[in-house]
C-alpha cells in the first residue's frame, strides 16, 4: 500500500491542504507568500504534486520546485521561512491522527525538496 492510500488518498490530501492554508494564512511570518495567488490553482497544483509523491496518481504537471518557488524566493523565503512552513504541516498531520512514523515519512518527502526550493 502506498503512503498515499494509507493516508487517505485524494480526500485527505485535500482536507489537510485545507487546514494547513488556514495555518498558513493566519501566520504573518508566511501568509505574504501568498498575496495575489490563485488558491484555487495552487491547491489543485500542490493536492497533484503531493499524490504523486506519496505514491499515488501521477497527475501532476506543474512546474519543477525550483521554478515553482522563483517569486517566494524573490520574496525571501528561506530556510527559516521553510521550517515555518513545515512545521505547521506537520501540526496538522498530529491534528488528523496521523501516526508518528507515517508524519515521519510524509515529512521527510517533504523535507527533501528543500535544496529545489530553496535553490537560486
Amino acid at each position: 500500500m502506498s503512503l498515499y492510500d494509507a493516508l487517505g488518498g485524494a480526500q485527505a490530501i485535500s482536507g489537510a491542504l485545507d487546514a494547513f492554508y488556514v495555518k498558513v494564512f493566519a501566520d504573518p511570518r508566511v501568509s505574504k507568500y501568498f498575496e495575489g495567488v490563485d488558491m484555487v490553482k495552487l491547491k489543485a497544483h500542490i493536492g497533484a504534486f503531493f499524490a504523486m509523491a506519496l505514491g499515488g496518481p501521477s497527475n501532476y504537471h506543474g512546474r519543477d520546485l525550483r521554478t515553482a518557488h522563483e517569486r517566494p524566493r524573490s520574496m525571501g523565503l528561506d530556510d527559516a521561512t521553510t521550517d515555518v512552513f513545515l512545521g505547521h504541516f506537520r501540526e496538522v498531520l498530529e491534528e488528523f491522527g496521523v501516526d508518528q512514523a507515517r508524519i515521519t515519512e510524509v515529512m521527510d518527502i517533504a523535507e527533501g525538496g528543500r535544496d529545489e526550493v530553496l535553490a537560486r
